[in-house]
């Protein structure tokens, strides 16, 4: 019997396909996400080019990652409120501005990181 919590190569690959399943969902459904990938596919191969060595590389690149790991959180947070509230509700409007909000947040964080390690280098 297998160990409880034991997740074999059968449930590692479905919890794979569901989540290519949400990152499609994520592109076809979402505006904000689709031009966040395209920004993605720019900031961290460049990032990965332009740091010199392991955590500038980390710290040009990986914002990206949470920009999109925050989008795809956020637009799962509207689509259930949708669901669950499809009229006005303040609660309901909160929830989707504060996971608006988040992205915007690691939007900054991804400036702010590019701002700090390459600043300097090219201001002087």
């Amino acid at each position: 019997m297998a160990a409880e919590g034991f997740r074999g190569p059968r449930q590692l690959w479905n919890a794979f396909l569901w989540s290519m399943k949400g990152l499609r969902a994520g592109w076809r459904h979402e505006a904000s996400f689709r031009l966040e990938v395209c920004l993605a596919v720019v900031v961290i191969p460049l990032g990965l080019w332009l740091g010199q060595g392991a955590l500038e590389k980390i710290a040009l690149a990986l914002p990206a990652f949470l920009v999109l790991s925050a989008e795809l959180l956020n637009s799962a947070i509207e689509a259930v409120v949708d669901k669950v509230s499809p009229e006005f509700h303040e609660l309901a409007g909160r929830a989707k501005d504060m996971g608006s909000a988040a992205v915007f947040l690691l939007l900054v964080l991804l400036a702010l990181c590019w701002a700090l390690v390459l600043g300097p280098r090219w201001l002087g």
